[in-house]
């Protein structure tokens, strides 16, 4: 037989200009395009827009839903019974409930004084309060600030208790479930649980404790975070439009409709009966306060979202640990859907609506759906159909939805609209981070279950920021600046440098003028790689 040539196997285009490397490159494009590349991008296109399309969904039902509780709903007072608790002339404060407030702490230099002073402020019988400092901090210069503070508060008439662990198991959720343990709270009806940085007003438990009382079916009532260094610098800008949304609709209309949201971890009153019945408080994810609310949930107990009741917090203002925030918000959502997924598929306990609401609507859109299809679909797949021009996007999916989907996010935070671009823009880039941080929850690799506290700095960054406007070169600005390799986030330049090149391919060969959105979204991503978000200084 003929020995068979081996120019028969290769396309005769394929052998000319063999000597040019440009050319070999090109042609090899060329052949694995059109098979390979070309399906698999139109493939990820319809997955993307089927994505898009339920985050649309979801976005306008919360919308028409919370236009509606606003027009038509009434008001939580005239929804559950409400009535003030006052002093009983003849019995005194014993109408009064026991109510314990808890206050985790991790070497909280900079805001516990902060948080204790305004437990210790609240307007409620002496009596009838106990207030409980659950330190563990590993510094002992810390542990001894903290706990002088205690001591001084409790000179004063103070019910208040320092307890420490000898290790810090579980983290907050082991710190939590520890102070339940002990003796004196089997007097205490309900828990109030207030982070290191946030301080609520005198009246906090006067507002939503009658709400617990005279509702046996509530489990757990919620106040409204209000930043109080929102406009500290850009960084925080774009975190308060992102949670002033979440706060404003998302929180709202699963109160009003189901009865049921995520707890956020502070600033909210739970009846301790309800936290023993659910389980108690477990650590087998980064989002135990999410992981209790789901359980109790399923046990039939209802949550009351109140929105007009504010607690004062801090939002992080750097970007190291915003960063950390976010990974673990997005790993702990995803890791607790892993785990009870079947769980609230096979409860019997719960209405069959509110299993649908609890598994697609707040678990599988909003913690897994928005971050993947705002990475892969604007920031990857979009991108490659620039360079594979033989996938159409239609304009609807690249434009229409997106903008509107924008446009009802931004409804929370109105006096930031002209900021509405660049936040696009910023969140882009941190779907990157938290799309990976769901794909490790989801899958349990890697940083599952990695538990970094967020640094508060109380009035730290001010003093900072007037420091450096007069020029002070003082240790409160070396402490808070950091060197330049540890901001840098290589993923971030590495899809700044991606990003750069599909721009320029279309501004020199595309046809629908999308390097202007890729241009700007290169320099975002840029920014965000070498660290210089929004910095205060």
């Amino acid at each position: 037989m003929d020995q068979i040539s081996p120019k028969l196997l290769i396309p005769q285009s394929f052998l000319v200009n063999r000597d040019d490397v440009t050319s070999q490159l090109g042609l090899m494009w060329e052949l694995i395009k059109a098979p390979l590349l070309v399906p698999m991008l139109k493939l990820s296109v319809y997955i993307c827009l089927g994505m898009a399309l339920m985050l649309f969904m979801e976005r306008v039902y919360m919308g028409i839903v919370i236009v509606l509780v606003k027009l038509f709903w009434k008001k939580p007072e005239e929804r559950y019974k409400f009535a003030p608790i006052e002093d009983d002339e003849e019995h005194g404060s014993s109408n009064f409930p026991v109510v314990l407030v808890q206050i985790p702490m991790f070497n909280e230099k900079e805001v516990y004084k902060i948080s204790i002073g305004a437990a210790c402020g609240l307007s409620w019988p002496s009596d009838r309060l106990v207030i409980q400092v659950l330190d563990d901090s590993t510094d002992s210069a810390i542990k001894s600030m903290v706990e002088q503070e205690c001591q001084r508060w409790a000179s004063k008439g103070i019910n208040i208790t320092y307890q420490i662990r000898e290790n810090r198991t579980g983290y907050k959720a082991g710190a939590l479930k520890e102070g339940l343990k002990r003796s004196y709270v089997k007097h205490c009806e309900y828990v109030a649980i207030i982070d290191a940085d946030f301080r609520p007003d005198p009246d906090f438990l006067r507002k939503s404790i009658p709400f617990l009382d005279h509702n046996p079916d509530i489990a757990l009532v919620q106040a409204r975070w209000r930043f109080v260094n929102a406009d500290e610098c850009l960084l925080t800008r774009m975190q308060e439009m992102s949670l002033d949304y979440h706060f404003t609709v998302e929180q709202e209309v699963g109160s009003a409709t189901h009865a049921f949201f995520g707890f956020n971890g502070t600033a909210g009153i739970w009846r301790i009966a309800a936290i023993n019945e659910a389980g108690g408080w477990k650590d087998r994810t980064t989002v135990e306060d999410m992981d209790l609310a789901v359980r109790a949930s399923l046990r039939g107990w209802k949550f009351l979202y109140l929105g007009d009741l504010q607690v004062k917090s801090e939002l992080p203002s750097t970007f190291k640990a915003f960063r950390f925030q976010q990974h673990r918000w997005s790993c702990g959502p995803a890791n607790l859907f892993r785990k009870m997924v079947w769980e609230i598929i096979t409860n019997k306990k719960v209405r069959f609506w509110k299993k649908v609401y609890v598994i697609y609507s707040f678990f599988f859109v909003r913690k897994i759906i928005a971050h993947m299809v705002t990475f892969f679909f604007y920031c990857v797949v979009l991108p490659l159909t620039i360079l594979v021009p033989e996938v159409k996007v239609p304009i609807w999916g690249s434009v229409y939805i997106p903008s509107i989907i924008t446009i009802l996010n931004s409804v929370g935070t109105p006096r930031s609209i002209h900021l509405l671009f660049y936040w696009i823009l910023f969140e882009n880039v941190m779907s990157l981070h938290r799309t990976k941080a769901t794909l490790i929850g989801l899958f349990e690799t890697g940083r599952a279950n990695e538990w970094v506290v967020t640094e508060k700095l109380g009035d730290v960054a001010k003093k900072v920021a007037e420091a450096n406007k007069n020029k002070t070169n003082n240790k409160a600005i070396k402490r808070y600046r950091s060197k330049f390799t540890d901001r840098l986030n290589t993923l971030e330049l590495g899809f700044s440098a991606f990003l750069f090149l599909c721009g320029c391919f279309d501004f020199m060969y595309g046809k629908n003028n999308y390097f202007i959105y890729l241009w700007l979204q290169t320099i975002t991503f840029f920014i965000t790689g070498i660290g210089y978000v929004g910095t205060i200084i």
